[in-house]
């Protein structure tokens, strides 16, 4: 580790190009990985060069640990100084490789701490994870990391949970230092000590960030810096290779799609729980598709009847907005447990008379297999006609929602 210490405060570099497809704008906050061979300068460079456009800025402070970026006021000025798309945070280089119990203890929290200040400066702003890569020869100091091979799949497993920690991404630089090493060992991607990047290993990582944040892909980049072409071309294929094979997994995305929502549900009976599992939503809109809807954040929903339904989550953030929808299958709702707030006044012929409704709003019939069926209704003053005579025999749920509430209604059509 280089025992001066570096404040590196780039002020915005802002390299124009009149052929920008995609803007970022990008602020580093870790050490000597990031300011040796100018990291961020480098990943301006290559994006400029495959016509997308980086702005950025840095605080880079020899050897600091999370712990000593969350109390650095630096920190928070260059945070608050810009509504930053990306701020990408980098431990010291052997921090995340400690033990489980060490990392949750004394790295993490930072992480969070940061991460905090982040999105109180800009909801929308996107924590990216700068995972690094182990040193060349491992760290002698425990044994699970005392190789390059121990020491890489700690820092990655640390950087993963970090990412989930603050609900980020992962800029995964150590998984492609590794497919290099793997598959191109004449490329040295170390300085004489072992750990630094070489201008090599730098590259690489701006590649890497350059797939992780446009989620494109930098092979043929004209940017190769002092390389030789056939070295830049391994170096953007293993870049490409890592991230874009692999987005879920490191939790990238569209800037455009910031807000993720998705869910899941464990049922009961007829009754379902539903678990929220979006990310940098604010707000949530559920639609039960028996009519009902909540802004609950972990709602339940209780059906009168069985059948398929369709469960939509709309998520929202002031970012975006994301849905999804699953279905669900309700078959344990007994058809004597229905509605009774009404009279079922006739029934002769498949045709039915039901007084107590009130207006309907929306309504629709279900047979016992769960499937929507076509019928004829009519809907007077006093009551609420319905013609289901051209459907089979058996029993059917009526579902109807008024301005008052919901009703769910057994009709039986046995007549010949």
């Amino acid at each position: 580790m280089f025992q001066k210490i570096l404040s590196v405060s780039l002020l915005f570099l802002n390299i124009c190009n009149a052929q920008a497809q995609d803007s970022a704008s990008v602020l580093f906050v870790g050490n000597s990985y990031v300011y040796v061979n100018n990291l961020p300068v480098m990943l301006a460079e290559l994006s400029t060069s495959l016509g997308d456009n980086v702005m950025f800025d840095a605080h880079a402070v020899g050897g600091a640990t999370l712990e000593d970026h969350a109390g650095n006021s630096t920190t928070y000025s260059k945070i608050n100084s810009e509504a930053w798309d990306y701020v990408v945070l980098q431990a010291q280089s052997q921090e995340p490789s400690f033990p489980d119990a060490q990392v949750n203890a004394s790295t993490i929290p930072y992480a969070i701490q940061i991460a905090d200040s982040v999105y109180a400066n800009n909801y929308c702003s996107e924590m990216m994870m700068f995972m690094t890569w182990g040193r060349e020869n491992g760290d002698p100091q425990w044994g699970p990391i005392s190789t390059f091979d121990g020491m890489n799949a700690r820092l990655r497993s640390a950087y993963i949970r970090m990412a989930d920690s603050v609900n980020g991404s992962v800029s995964p630089v150590g998984v492609a230092w590794k497919y290099v090493r793997d598959n191109y060992p004449t490329i040295n991607l170390y300085t004489a000590d072992g750990s630094h990047p070489s201008y090599e290993g730098s590259y690489l990582a701006a590649c890497t960030f350059y797939a992780s944040i446009f989620r494109k892909s930098p092979v043929g980049a004209p940017f190769i810096g002092s390389l030789s072409t056939q070295v830049a071309s391994n170096l953007q294929n293993a870049a490409a290779i890592v991230v874009l094979d692999s987005l879920d997994q490191w939790n990238l995305h569209p800037q455009s799609a910031y807000t993720q929502a998705d869910y899941s549900y464990v049922t009961t009976g007829g009754t379902v729980d539903f678990t929220n599992l979006s990310t940098n939503a604010t707000t949530y809109t559920w639609s039960f598709d028996d009519f009902t809807t909540s802004q609950a954040e972990n709602p339940s929903n209780t059906y009168l009847a069985n059948g398929t339904y369709t469960v939509t989550l709309l998520a929202e953030s002031p970012c975006d907005v994301d849905s999804v929808a699953y279905t669900i299958e309700i078959t344990t709702v007994s058809v004597d447990k229905l509605s009774k707030a009404y009279t079922l006044k006739s029934f002769e012929g498949g045709v039915f008379e039901i007084v107590g409704v009130g207006p309907v709003d929306q309504i629709k019939l279900i047979n016992l297999k769960g499937q929507e069926v076509a019928f004829d209704f009519s809907n007077g003053a006093e009551a609420l006609t319905l013609d289901i005579s051209n459907n089979e025999k058996g029993i059917y749920v009526l579902h109807i929602q008024n301005s008052e509430r919901v009703y769910s209604i057994r009709l039986p059509l046995i007549q010949d």
